[in-house]
């Protein structure tokens, strides 16, 4: 009997220690999984705070750009005002039949075309890297919506007045002026002629039309412009 007590007290006691090592070993398993936790957790932080880092500095560039887009593409928008101004003026004086040498100097300014290239490498980085490390949703359907929508008007319609210039006004200029001076004057070698013929009206209307094309999609892509630029610096100074 005294044996089979001493037996029982022993396998108690082993039971008590295998209990003990159990409880031990799922602490340890607990710690670890803790450990491992707070690891990923802390690299998912610092991921992200490089991240934003990065946005940061990728809109603070996007930012310059558009800045030196905003006065560029203001330069060309009061060039375009300008001609169709002048172009204005010219076509009153030549109804009333006044040839007056003030039309040389308003044609100077008038039969020319302007360009434009934006400053989007900032934006090409961007998208390189994925549009989608903009956090901001809205702007980056802005972006979008400047450089692949309104860009793109402002660059067709500039290209309408150059191609203008080319097909209607450069033979005009070769076989017909005088005198031509870029952006400054424009003579023809016989001015009643020129002024009276309903071509030469025809191509200052078209040509005045094209760059109200040229005044309406510059003017939209300053805006969004400014619409941007409003969004992104309060994520670069948040």
């Amino acid at each position: 009997m005294i044996k089979f007590f001493r037996h029982i007290r022993r396998s108690l006691l082993n039971e008590g220690k295998t209990t003990q090592y159990f409880k031990y070993a799922i602490g340890e398993i607990v710690l670890v999984v803790i450990g491992i936790l707070m690891a990923l957790q802390i690299n998912n932080w610092n991921d992200n705070r490089k991240t934003r880092n990065y946005e940061k500095e990728i809109l603070s560039l996007i930012n310059q750009n558009l800045q030196k887009d905003s006065l560029a593409l203001s330069i060309e928008l009061d060039k375009a005002k300008e001609g169709i101004l002048l172009t204005d003026r010219v076509l009153k004086e030549i109804a009333k039949g006044n040839y007056i040498d003030s039309l040389y100097f308003w044609m100077g300014k008038i039969i020319t075309f302007e360009r434009f290239k934006s400053q989007s490498s900032a934006f090409e980085i961007l998208k390189a890297r994925g549009i989608e490390t903009i956090s901001d949703k809205t702007l980056q359907l802005a972006l979008i919506s400047y450089y692949d929508d309104n860009l793109f008007k402002v660059y067709q319609s500039l290209d309408d007045v150059e191609q203008s210039f080319k097909k209607d006004w450069q033979p005009i200029l070769k076989n017909d002026f005088l005198d031509f001076r870029w952006r400054e004057y424009c003579e023809p070698n016989n001015p009643k002629e020129f002024f009276e013929n309903p071509s030469t009206i025809t191509f200052f209307k078209i040509y005045q039309d094209n760059r109200k094309g040229i005044v309406r999609n510059t003017q939209l892509a300053i805006d969004k412009i400014s619409e941007i630029r409003i969004i992104t610096q309060k994520h670069i100074y948040d």
